[in-house]
């Protein structure tokens, strides 16, 4: 086993930004590696963002389950997910990397796989300040696999966040708007125009995300942002879902489910598209995922894998330039060939297979064109009565400082109208 080494600031800089020449934020995963996930340690918490001082868990499956050796390193980025300029010891307390010694054998599943998870801060690391953070993880030659994005915020300023409907009229049946207010009572910021920048995010998925609006209005401590179309998002249709806990048969949205020649097959029922269909309410959690199984007490480590088969009918195939995906949190929100969907013209469906962990899952259709632009209203259509979750994230580089500070986070509910 390597020995841990404490790295200087100019290896570490250079290291960090060879390694995000590589984009590995938006790659696909590894063949080997599958349900990664980033969330707080927080019950019911699935976004990661943190408050400075909680704790985040890091977790990951290898289906070629043997035992490798596993490292991680986490890298302060500016606000657009850059390394900033600023040593180790600014932001770290401990290592500047460390072996995922937590992992585990798969017990009693027909896919094998070896269950790996770190906690973050812990004896050998600890975070010491806020801002946007990077978890790398690499193999035991330092070969990046794969990474993740969190926040670690401090609760310096109050933000409120509210939704209502569009105040275009084209839009007022499809689109919701979100306004909310600053309040830095104990900050002083001497322009806040420049000092202060903020990140809506609607589901936390981060390709849809409205950032750099600058305050509107100021009322004494209070920094108000009251835009229209600026600030509105398309509502969308509830998420889709699918429950896979009892992996023998069919359960939630399952149309069966049969024992293949390695593991098992969830076959989903055909999902039709639903842009002219009226808008029907049923709960969600937001395009997240649970996972669980009724046949084991530990699904991190007893919960299966099967084939999920994805069936979508769309009336025939749409623009051949445009491509089909399965999106949610399970997958980070990325768009890559593990989930685009393919026409089958015989079936006259569009059709995708992907090997997911046991568990309840949210998912969408979304659409991407020639140009790269995201639709995810174009196969299930837009309704400002969605239920969607607003994040508002603030941040603050002030004048001089050498990094940007998270500094505060408003959260609300689209059920919570206010008009």
């Amino acid at each position: 086993m390597r020995s841990i080494k404490i790295l200087c600031f100019g290896f570490i800089y250079l290291f960090f930004n060879g390694l995000y020449a590589q984009d590995l934020l938006d790659a696909p995963l590894p063949e080997n590696i599958r349900t990664a996930i980033l969330r707080p340690v927080a019950t019911n918490q699935y976004t990661p963002i943190i408050k400075l001082g909680e704790r985040i868990k890091l977790s990951f499956d290898d289906l070629n389950a043997d035992n490798k050796d596993y490292f991680y390193k986490i890298t302060h980025c500016d606000f657009n997910w850059q390394p900033t300029n600023i040593s180790l010891t600014e932001y770290l307390d401990g290592y500047s990397e460390d072996r995922i010694r937590n992992f585990e054998i798969s017990f009693n599943t027909l896919q094998d796989y070896t269950h790996y998870e770190v906690t973050i801060p812990n004896n050998n690391m600890v975070i010491l300040i806020s801002g946007n953070y990077v978890i790398t993880v690499m193999d035991e030659d330092e070969n990046p696999v794969f990474e993740k994005r969190f926040i670690v915020y401090e609760p310096r300023v109050t933000v409120g966040v509210t939704v209502q409907k569009s105040r275009d009229v084209t839009y007022i049946q499809e689109k919701q708007n979100v306004q909310f207010i600053i309040d830095h009572p104990n900050l002083n910021i001497n322009n806040p125009k420049l000092e202060i920048k903020t990140m809506i995010l609607q589901n936390d998925d981060w390709n849809t995300a409205i950032t750099n609006l600058s305050p509107q209005y100021y009322r004494g401590t209070q920094m108000l942002y009251k835009y229209g179309k600026e600030s509105s998002f398309w509502g969308n249709n509830e998420f889709l879902y699918f429950d896979s806990k009892e992996i023998r048969i069919g359960t939630a949205n399952i149309h069966r489910s049969e024992r293949g020649s390695e593991i098992y097959n969830t076959y989903l029922y055909v999902d039709k598209e639903r842009r002219y269909k009226p808008y029907t309410y049923y709960p969600g959690i937001n395009g997240n995922f649970v996972i669980r199984t009724l046949d084991g007490e530990d699904a991190s480590v007893e919960a299966d894998y099967s084939t999920v088969h994805f069936y979508l009918d769309t009336d025939g195939e749409l623009d051949p330039n445009k491509k089909v995906y399965v999106s949610g949190a399970f997958n980070s929100w990325k768009h890559n060939y593990i989930n685009e969907m393919t026409y089958n013209s015989d079936s006259g469906l569009y059709e995708l297979d992907m090997e997911m962990k046991q568990g309840f899952y949210n998912y969408r259709y979304s659409v991407i064109d020639a140009n790269g632009l995201i639709n995810n209203h174009e196969i299930d259509g837009s309704f400002y009565q969605t239920n969607n979750l607003y994040r508002v994230i603030v941040y603050y580089h002030q004048f001089g400082s050498r990094y940007t500070r998270v500094i505060g986070m408003g959260l609300t509910n689209s059920e919570r109208f206010q008009n």
